[in-house]
């Protein structure tokens, strides 16, 4: 149930928002939560329509609350992912999973590769290369590490790339913030220089 304020009377009304649908296995309707601003997603994924089905060997992406979680579509309306922390954060091996169950309800997007090292044969052969491994780790070994590896050949993950760049961001903002605040009252003593006892 979503809230809704109705301006003209002050009212606070409740109605269920409507999600747009996605077509799942047997063509079952599945709601789909769009989460356009992920930190975890890139400019250039596209969003998946909801009867489109995905290239073979896609990457495919589908933002959560603060990550995304990435696999390769192998055809057949199936996923090959690394289970890890994607449903109450149990740790999972690679599995292959049907499209719907791989969304979780949110909207799937397609991240593109401007210059995949394999081919999709390829991709799909490494991934399911893969099934039964059980060695996730969230910062070496995660989803995304497992996707960049079957298309790009380098296990790689840019959401932890960034996260991990940030408390370094975090520091030089507050040295430069410090630093101009230290400046400008370093020159504000100055100009009152101590009085000498004398």
């Amino acid at each position: 149930m979503a809230l809704h304020r109705d301006v003209t009377r002050g009212a606070v009304k409740f109605r269920s928002a409507r999600l747009p649908q996605q077509r799942g296995p047997n063509n079952a309707c599945i709601p789909v939560r769009q989460t356009r601003n992920s930190i975890a997603l890139c400019r250039s994924d596209r969003l998946l329509p909801g009867n489109e089905e995905p290239a073979l060997g896609a990457h495919l992406v589908t933002p959560r609350f603060a990550f995304a979680h990435h696999g390769i579509y192998v055809g057949g309306g199936n996923v090959v992912h690394y289970g890890a922390l994607t449903h109450q954060f149990r740790r999972a091996p690679v599995a292959e999973i049907s499209l719907a169950f791989f969304a979780h309800g949110h909207a799937v997007f397609v991240r593109p590769h401007v210059a995949p090292r394999f081919e999709c044969a390829e991709v799909i052969r490494r991934a399911r290369a893969r099934l039964g491994e059980n060695s996730y780790d969230l910062l070496y070994n995660n989803c995304e590490h497992f996707c960049e590896w079957c298309v790009q050949g380098v296990s790689r993950s840019y959401q932890v790339e960034r996260v991990l760049q940030f408390p370094g961001t975090l520091a030089r903002a507050t040295r430069t913030v410090l630093a101009r605040t230290l400046g400008r009252s370093l020159r504000v003593l100055r100009m009152f220089p101590a009085e000498s006892s004398t």
